[in-house]
């Protein structure tokens, strides 16, 4: 044990494995998070499962997403949601109430405990002093039964904070230079630790923001302390009797280092189209913006909204601009109007709209086609917007600000100069309004029927592995392909999210229109060859379920992110890696692999041979699934396993 955080988290929760990295581990589960666009199928795969009883210590379910009404999808899985957790009692957060990364922090953030949730960006609960952990929601299913979660035993990665913010810069800033260091890939097979001098200066909810967005690192998880501010934090939150203290030990040691002075961070953003393509504000500064987009899970405080507010207070934004406020949650509207600040920004022109996840998933706020538009979302993959070729910027809250009010992309620090604004002083207040009111609590007695609309489908059958697989590469992708392509979020495509068939009409039609007929006159087997960091980005287990459905059994990459991968595995999809990257750069797309002993290769070791008929070559692919992993892809996946 070398004292960190991280370690001291994952040795209260063993309960399968040793802690070197890389070796597969078990870990107890306290708690589990759903959303509404992934908590359809987790309820759907407890349905399944014939489970009965839940196990969890507490599990809670949010709607967020998928909150447009424009038909009868959207609402009648909010009542199939609402159904499932009184059949099963799990807490339920009703459309309106927040975004669940937030709220769950505000409502049910404890130090100490683990967190699994269907959402990539489950992670900000690290902000708490929690281990928590992104994943596909048939992981979240298992862990909601009583099961544990396997997951192969991280490095830690200690990052030390020095110094202050300077004016102008905020918590956003701290991890697009994470991200401008190390890319969208830098964090894979890691969790980040957070420590140092620097860490007091940073609020619960801006060390939010900077966990929440590890995730776009590629980290299985970040880390920060349960210090005095996470104490604060929760007497504000009224729930100061769950507070526990949990530090690294002070020789702790960490598997890679780092140091971040926080007071040479300038103002950053990312362009088009990657979290990791980070620049200074001042590289692209001038360029004319169509929207400036504040909210999210990645920017979900109070002054992530009080601040701007303030900048704009007594100003009007240019009539070109789009300036879309997004607050996190009802609680946060109630305090934004208490405090002034939600008058200040209707006043200056800002559309306000309803608390959840809206614009950042592509629910609403499209931009116009190209045209630019600051966001401080976590990510700006293409297409995500719902706006097919979206040029998105991702930025903090504000320089968002400031676009907003010069109708360009500008350096918030010239404000001072060009608008006469000096930066706001912004400090937590030690009482806020705390509205709880929505959220509706486990029955005493669970049980009762589900309640399904006619766009709620019931699970495909999942095939065993045969012998040998043999199909054609009906697609060949690049590096870092992310699940937004291989499965569209966006109004168009989530209200399908409980109904396999239909949602599997969008599987690539990001990369390709016209996918899904070629998928339909070709049937099953059929592969995808990828490049590296295959699948990453969010959970949605849909980039998995929809193409098995379509007739997708096996996957070449070069390297995947590790939710997707685990996704894959868990509905029966075989995951192979090239061994020579040549390889992969030799295959064409149409080319018919053939997979001749595929069963027996995945049984006897780590090696599968790989026949590539139309260019009459054979070469070695690897897997890296653990003997546990094996037979669960060999049954045809985890639904299968456990009912078996």
């Amino acid at each position: 044990m070398s004292g960190t955080v991280t370690e001291k988290l994952i040795d209260a929760h063993l309960v399968d494995g040793q802690m070197e990295p890389g070796e597969e581990i078990a870990l107890e589960i306290d708690q589990t998070l759903t959303q509404d666009a992934t908590g359809t199928m987790v309820m759907l795969e407890l349905e399944a499962m014939e489970v009965e009883q839940l196990e969890s210590e507490l599990s809670a379910q949010y709607v967020d997403h998928n909150l447009i009404q424009e038909d009868n999808k959207n609402p009648d899985d909010h009542l199939f949601l609402k159904s499932a957790c009184e059949r099963w009692g799990v807490w339920f957060s009703p459309a309106g109430n927040g975004v669940s990364h937030p709220v769950h922090q505000e409502r049910f953030g404890v130090p100490g405990k683990t967190l699994l949730g269907s959402d990539s960006h489950t992670p900000a609960a690290g902000a708490m002093g929690m281990l928590a952990i992104g994943s596909g929601g048939l992981d979240i299913a298992m862990a909601m039964a009583g099961e544990p979660y396997h997951v192969n035993m991280p490095e830690v990665w200690g990052v030390e904070l020095r110094g202050e913010l300077p004016d102008w810069c905020s918590a956003k800033d701290v991890i697009l230079e994470m991200l401008r260091r190390h890319d969208v890939d830098g964090g894979v097979g890691r969790v980040i630790e957070y420590h140092g001098a620097g860490l007091e200066t940073l609020s619960a909810m801006d060390r939010h923001v900077i966990a929440n967005m590890g995730t776009e690192l590629g980290a299985t998880s970040t880390v920060f302390p349960a210090d005095n501010t996470v104490k604060q934090f929760l007497a504000r939150q009224q729930r100061k009797e769950d507070f526990s203290a949990l530090h690294a030990d002070d020789d702790a040691e960490y598997h890679v280092t780092e140091t971040i002075q926080l007071d040479e961070i300038e103002p950053l953003i990312a362009k088009p189209s990657s979290p990791g393509n980070v620049v200074p504000v001042t590289d692209v500064q001038g360029e004319e913006i169509y929207q400036a987009y504040i909210g999210s899970s990645a920017n979900p405080g109070l002054r992530d909204f009080a601040v701007p507010a303030q900048i704009v207070d007594g100003r009007r934004v240019p009539t070109g601009v789009s300036f879309d406020v997004n607050p996190t949650s009802r609680q946060m509207l109630e305090n934004l109007t208490e405090m002034g600040f939600l008058g200040a920004l209707i006043a200056s022109g800002a559309r306000i709209h309803q608390a959840g996840c809206n614009g950042c998933i592509g629910m609403g706020q499209a931009p116009a086609s190209g045209r630019n538009s600051l966001r401080t979302v976590p990510r700006n993959f293409p297409g995500r917007t719902g706006t097919r070729e979206d040029s998105v910027f991702l930025c903090s809250p504000e320089t968002a600000a400031a676009g907003a009010l010069t109708g360009e992309i500008t350096d918030p620090r010239t404000l001072e100069e060009t608008h006469d604004i000096e930066y706001p002083d912004w400090t937590d207040p030690e009482t806020i309004i705390i509205d709880e009111t929505a959220l509706s609590a486990p029955p005493e007695n669970p049980g009762g029927e589900l309640e399904k609309g006619p766009n709620v489908k019931s699970l495909p059958d999942f095939e065993r592995v045969p012998n040998s697989i043999t199909g054609p590469v009906l697609m060949k992708v690049g590096d870092d392909v992310s699940t937004d392509e291989i499965m569209p979020a966006g109004s168009d495509v989530l209200p399908y999210r409980s109904n396999i068939p239909r949602i599997s009409e969008w599987v690539f039609d990001q990369i390709e229109q016209g996918f899904y007929e070629r998928a339909q006159d070709q049937g099953p087997p059929w592969m995808v060859v990828g490049g590296s960091n295959y699948g990453q980005g969010s959970s949605r287990e849909h980039a998995a379920l929809a193409p098995y459905y379509l007739g997708m059994r096996a996957a070449l990459a070069v390297s995947y992110a590790r939710i997707h991968w685990q996704n894959l595995v868990n509905f029966g999809i075989v995951p192979l890696e090239f061994v020579n990257r040549a390889d992969y750069a030799a295959i064409e797309q149409g080319d018919i692999l053939e997979l001749p002993t595929v069963r027996e290769d995945l049984q006897d070791g780590s090696e599968v041979t790989v026949h590539n008929a139309t260019q009459d070559t054979q070469f070695p692919a690897e897997h890296s699934l653990s003997a546990r992993q094996v037979e669960i892809v060999l049954q045809g996946g985890l639904i299968e396993d456990y009912k078996s």
